[in-house]
């Protein structure tokens, strides 16, 4: 089975979709596929539960598959979402100083896709 892991570091909403319906994608076509979010993009974390958000409904389903590996230490303590990642119960990544490590990743045989 192939392995994706999905690094997103644009904050842009629309990108974002992109992210939440390939990862859905990907795993309801059989292939092992989870997020890591990065950089600008662990700003969208308050957002994304409140329920008027077009993204909220996607969102709660890639939550409830457990689609999200985790969310940057470093970038969600800088961008001021650390809490909101907390509250959402999304581990924080930061074997690679602070952030999470692509390398580790691909040790563990996924293929790397950026947003």
């Amino acid at each position: 089975m192939k392995k994706f892991i999905l690094f997103v570091f644009n904050g842009d909403p629309m990108c974002f979709i992109h992210v939440l319906l390939n990862v859905l994608d990907m795993t309801e076509k059989g292939y092992e596929a989870r997020i890591v979010m990065e950089g600008a993009s662990v700003k969208l974390l308050p957002d994304l539960v409140k329920s008027d958000n077009p993204l909220n409904p996607l969102w709660n389903k890639v939550k409830d598959q457990n689609l999200v590996d985790g969310v940057c230490r470093a970038c969600s303590h800088k961008l001021g979402t650390m809490d909101s990642a907390g509250e959402q119960n999304l581990s924080l990544l930061d074997d690679m100083k602070g952030h999470p490590s692509m390398s580790g990743y691909i040790e563990d045989g996924f293929e790397i896709i950026t947003f």
